[in-house]
């Protein structure tokens, strides 16, 4: 596996030996000096260029940065849509383990760029970002959550239990694995990272989707939160969903507390027993029996 020096070296000879690559911008982890280094770190690079169009008509020269296992281009896909947004990535991943997510961006566009708080130049041939403040993850901080905002995101988690029961019970697997992990899992993390974001004075940052979680929380919340991930089958489900449920209720009380916000008692009430409900409801009754 080549070593971060000979990666680094690689890269910034490509862009000092290019006439039309004008600088070259370090994002991502490997910017931020509160993330420890491993071997899965990608290099999250900026390339600024003149003439985007004569690297994207032709794919073949980032053959130059090694042997690929694979490479996607989301500016070329139609699922996901791409962005069009003016940018042109590469992600490129490479027999030795490494991986490169390289972004060209034309110097056209230098006035609408809004660099994100992880950038460091590592050269500018024309004095382009020379003047960005030093790197830190200050854009990824847990942010305070505003009344209606934490008031929604409640009334969202147990809507959405509702949807999981019913899914549950009908014994619909794609569709209860959405609801649970795609959506109520995603409300789940935004008020752990809240009650975390008291903790630290809102000063930190838990990574992208929670994952620096273990970082954070105690044994016995990280514990409850293992738990909320399902083993296989319905009543293993049933089981994590009730977990989530418990674990969801101590932070939003914990954060509503704090802001002197109104916790959701009633919806929260309602729905845990609803859910109860159906959890026992015998297959095939003709009515919920409420």
């Amino acid at each position: 596996m080549r070593t971060e020096k000979e990666m680094m070296d690689l890269i910034l000879s490509k862009a000092e030996r290019d006439e039309r690559i004008r600088a070259v911008v370090l994002n991502g982890s490997r910017a931020n000096p509160n993330v420890k280094r491993d071997i899965f770190q990608d290099y999250d690079i900026v390339y600024l260029v003149n003439d985007i169009a004569s690297f994207t008509d032709d794919h073949s020269w980032v053959d130059y940065f090694g042997e690929r296992i694979m490479m996607q281009m989301p500016e070329e896909k139609v699922l996901p849509l791409a962005n069009d947004d003016g940018r042109f990535p590469y992600l490129m991943q490479f027999i030795d383990g490494n991986r490169i997510d390289l972004t060209l961006i034309s110097i056209n566009k230098i006035d609408e760029l809004n660099w994100e708080s992880l950038s460091i130049p590592l050269l500018d041939k024309d004095d382009l970002v020379s003047d960005l403040p030093p790197s830190d993850d200050r854009d990824f901080h847990i942010k305070r959550p505003g009344k209606k905002e934490y008031e929604d995101t409640c009334n969202e988690f147990w809507w959405i239990c509702l949807n999981i029961s019913k899914g549950l019970w009908r014994e619909e697997l794609s569709y209860v694995m959405f609801m649970y992990e795609q959506v109520n899992r995603n409300v789940l993390i935004r008020m752990v990272e809240w009650d975390i974001g008291i903790q630290t004075n809102f000063s930190k940052s838990s990574g992208k989707f929670g994952k620096y979680f273990r970082d954070f929380l105690n044994d016995e919340d990280w514990d409850q939160f293992v738990v909320t991930y399902p083993g296989p089958g319905y009543d293993r489900i049933w089981d994590a969903l009730f977990a989530m449920c418990d674990l969801f209720r101590k932070k939003a009380i914990s954060v509503a507390d704090y802001f002197s916000y109104d916790y959701p008692y009633e919806d929260d009430q309602k729905v845990s027993a609803y859910l109860r409900r159906v959890q026992h409801l015998p297959k095939g009754s003709e009515t919920q029996g409420l």
